[in-house]
């Protein structure tokens, strides 16, 4: 038995979860990547109706540092190499 949590896409690129610990992984992504969006765009104290730009702006570098951080632990623990495939 193996100890990958995911396992490479049959058709495209990347790779998907192949068992529990991938699934949570995947889970615990997106609950954080909800979490910090609702930080981030929470009520807005001063009533404004349109989100600032600054608030854009570490929402979106918030999103890439949480999204480069999962890809490079998806890589890591897949079985296989990351390659374009067409199926078998």
């Amino acid at each position: 038995m193996t100890d990958a949590w995911f396992k490479p896409k049959r058709y495209g690129y990347g790779a998907t979860p192949c068992n529990w610990k991938g699934w949570a992984a995947t889970f615990v992504f997106v609950l954080v990547v909800l979490a910090t969006s609702l930080v981030i765009f929470r009520w807005q104290l001063n009533g404004a109706t349109q989100p600032s730009f600054s608030r854009i702006a570490v929402w979106l570098l918030s999103l890439c540092v949480l999204c480069g951080g999962f890809t490079l632990l998806t890589w890591a623990k897949t079985d296989g190499q990351w390659r374009w495939r067409w199926g078998k």
